[in-house]
């Protein structure tokens, strides 16, 4: 498989969470503002393709091998330091969020034990985070054409059986986000953060330009074809769900009860490659040399005790912060060097 590919199945599997499989997210960026969101959905994709390529080049013309060597080189000791803190802190409760949705879907989607969905999840990473980077480009490479095909085959199915028969068309023109542009930015600024640290590790990918170029373009291009498929499936529904905490559970029941269980799935897979993400960061950053092993499995252990505060809670605690954060992170990276 071509370098490009892994690179554009590492980004996809990186930016798509619980927020973005469940619907949520969409929603509170782009569905408020009805059809003005597909128009925010595509400049978003342009930021992540435009933005992610350059990013990728950048870490290639500078041979960047790490975040802490990225920020470094272009912030000093002492700012680096302090970014480096905060970018660890955000790796360590983004995993925490992600196994807290797996211990959520086995509860309320599947009818198992919430501690047991944990359970699942932290083995499952542990497991891919033995292999390194190998194993998260093998997985991503392997999940994230699952992910795609199960998104966009619920929006096409929803949309020719229910004869494109939207709601909520004219939407907000207004939010406390500003409106469908400025939400654009501001979406992309939300997974700023976990973008630079994990393309800060790809190096070792990127045989050249034109496989950054293409792997941060098409990446870009294929986030923003899921997001308008997911926001398409929400419109059709939009004032039975907009509410919801995983919107797209509920469009899927439509369909069958079958087909809600099967995109449960598909969403645990989605929160499984950013949960590796967030964690192969979170490792990559301070786990090196013969003590790997052993902090890898405390890591994966002690993000138990948080994910325990709960999903809902983790998200409308963390994203907002980390999202302004991440954002002045990334133009700074891209400006200075």
């Amino acid at each position: 498989m071509k370098n490009w590919v892994k690179i554009a199945s590492i980004y996809i599997g990186t930016v798509i969470g619980a927020g973005f499989a469940s619907g949520r997210e969409i929603i509170e960026f782009f569905g408020i503002y009805g059809s003005k969101g597909i128009w925010g959905m595509i400049i978003s994709g342009l930021l992540f393709s435009l933005i992610g390529s350059l990013l990728l080049i950048k870490i290639y013309n500078n041979k960047i091998k790490g975040f802490d060597e990225l920020v470094i080189n272009l912030f000093g000791k002492k700012f680096g330091f302090l970014l480096d803190t905060i970018m660890i802190f955000s790796l360590y409760t983004g995993f925490s969020v992600m196994i807290a949705g797996s211990g959520a879907i086995f509860k309320e989607e599947l009818g198992l034990s919430f501690n047991f969905g944990v359970i699942v999840m932290v083995v499952c990473v542990f497991i891919v985070f033995l292999f390194s980077l190998q194993g998260l480009s093998f997985i991503n490479s392997l999940l994230v054409p699952l992910l795609i095909i199960g998104i966009i085959f619920t929006s096409i199915y929803l949309n020719i059986r229910e004869g494109y028969g939207f709601s909520h068309i004219q939407g907000a023109n207004i939010t406390s986000k500003g409106n469908f542009i400025t939400s654009s930015f501001l979406y992309f600024g939300s997974n700023s953060l976990i973008i630079i640290i994990v393309f800060s590790s790809l190096f070792p990918l990127i045989n050249n330009k034109k496989t950054a170029l293409l792997g941060g373009t098409i990446g870009g291009i294929l986030l923003s074809i899921l997001g308008i498929s997911i926001l398409n499936s929400m419109f059709i529904y939009y004032n039975e769900v907009f509410n919801l905490d995983i919107p797209m559970i509920k469009i899927c029941n439509y369909i069958g009860k079958n087909y809600r269980k099967l995109y449960s799935i598909i969403l645990w897979i989605a929160m499984f490659t950013t949960a590796l993400a967030n964690g192969f960061g979170f490792m990559n950053r301070v786990s090196k040399g013969k003590s790997q092993l052993i902090s890898t499995a405390f890591f994966c252990l002690s993000a138990i005790p948080l994910a325990k505060v709960g999903f809902a809670n983790l998200v409308r605690i963390i994203y907002p912060i980390f999202g302004a954060i991440g954002f002045g992170i990334m133009i700074s990276i891209l400006v200075r060097g």
